[in-house]
């Protein structure tokens, strides 16, 4: 091994972008410290150095997941200036790349099966939400940002599987209807 390698700062970042795509490739259930290593081009040593175990691992590659999301998600509505450019982020956060983006909709399907699985790591889920929440809740009152969140993800999911996805048009009929309330 080269010496400029050894002590590379990027390392653990390298590790944790390579743990996503190993789930986006194979799934949680198939992430393993060696596909880990060779997707991150590290030895094996390095993966168990900086993470003790492989469920550290998945859940700090989840939180990097969802607060890139959440990142994304609260920057779009934070450019919105009043309840109408809100409707239109949300319309954008459904039919564009922050949220129907194929890989962060497999992502997001592998963390909550994870996230079932493993109770602590549901607090990954639970800030996710409540950052999408309160970046809503500054247009919408409480329950209506709640079910704007659910809509986001569930139109997502149902589109991303759909022989007959939603288009934009429905999509924004639908998150207008849900805003009204």
């Amino acid at each position: 091994m080269e010496s400029g390698r050894r002590n590379d700062p990027a390392r653990r970042q390298r590790i944790v972008d390579a743990t996503l795509e190993v789930i986006a490739a194979h799934g949680v259930a198939a992430t393993t410290h060696r596909r880990i290593a060779s997707a991150a081009g590290v030895p094996l040593g390095s993966v168990t150095y900086y993470f003790e175990t492989l469920e550290a691992l998945i859940t700090a590659a989840f939180l990097q997941l969802a607060a890139q999301s959440s990142d994304l998600f609260s920057a779009r509505l934070r450019a919105a200036d009043g309840r109408a450019a809100a409707i239109d982020a949300v319309v954008d956060i459904i039919a564009g790349t922050i949220w129907a983006e194929p890989r962060t909709l497999l992502l997001s399907y592998e963390l909550y099966a994870f996230a079932a699985r493993h109770p602590a790591v549901s607090a990954v889920m639970q800030q996710w939400m409540d950052n999408s929440r309160a970046a809503l809740e500054r247009f919408f009152d409480p329950l209506t940002a709640r079910a704007l969140d659910a809509l986001v993800e569930g139109i997502g999911i149902h589109n991303s599987i759909d022989r007959a996805p939603l288009d934009r048009q429905a999509i924004r009929t639908i998150v207008e209807r849900v805003a009204a309330a």
